[in-house]
């Protein structure tokens, strides 16, 4: 069974910065593209952010672009999503999934998911 666990998330004010991590259990990174994904309250769950196996491709949501950051350890099993410039409109559940097709800015495909970690920014 493959776990994702993600953490990194609180409270920050509007500008600040937090970085999420999300860690794999077992072998489960090889070959797999990894995503971000967040849900606002009463919102539908949304793309954010997806690296390559490789690393050398990374897509991410028009919304946050040039504001994240993804990126990943293979070797600890651990992708990361650094968040800059943080506004009110970020707040949500954050997750992290494997196995994201990017097809139009959406992600599908996914075969597992973390619990989520919150991430609150104030105004």
């Amino acid at each position: 069974q493959v776990q994702l666990v993600e953490s990194g998330g609180g409270l920050v004010q509007a500008g600040g910065s937090l970085r999420l991590s999300c860690a794999a259990s077992g072998r489960t990174f090889s070959g797999y593209t990894m995503g971000w994904f967040r849900q606002a309250p009463g919102k539908e769950r949304e793309f954010v952010a997806a690296i390559s196996y490789s690393g050398d491709t990374t897509y991410y949501a028009d919304s946050v672009k040039g504001r994240f950051t993804i990126s990943r350890d293979n070797a600890k099993n651990t992708v990361y999503l650094q968040m800059n410039s943080l506004k009110p409109e970020d707040t949500a559940v954050y997750y992290c999934a494997r196995n994201v097709a990017v097809v139009a800015g959406k992600g599908y495909g996914m075969d597992f998911w973390g619990k989520g970690t919150l991430v609150t920014v104030s105004s």
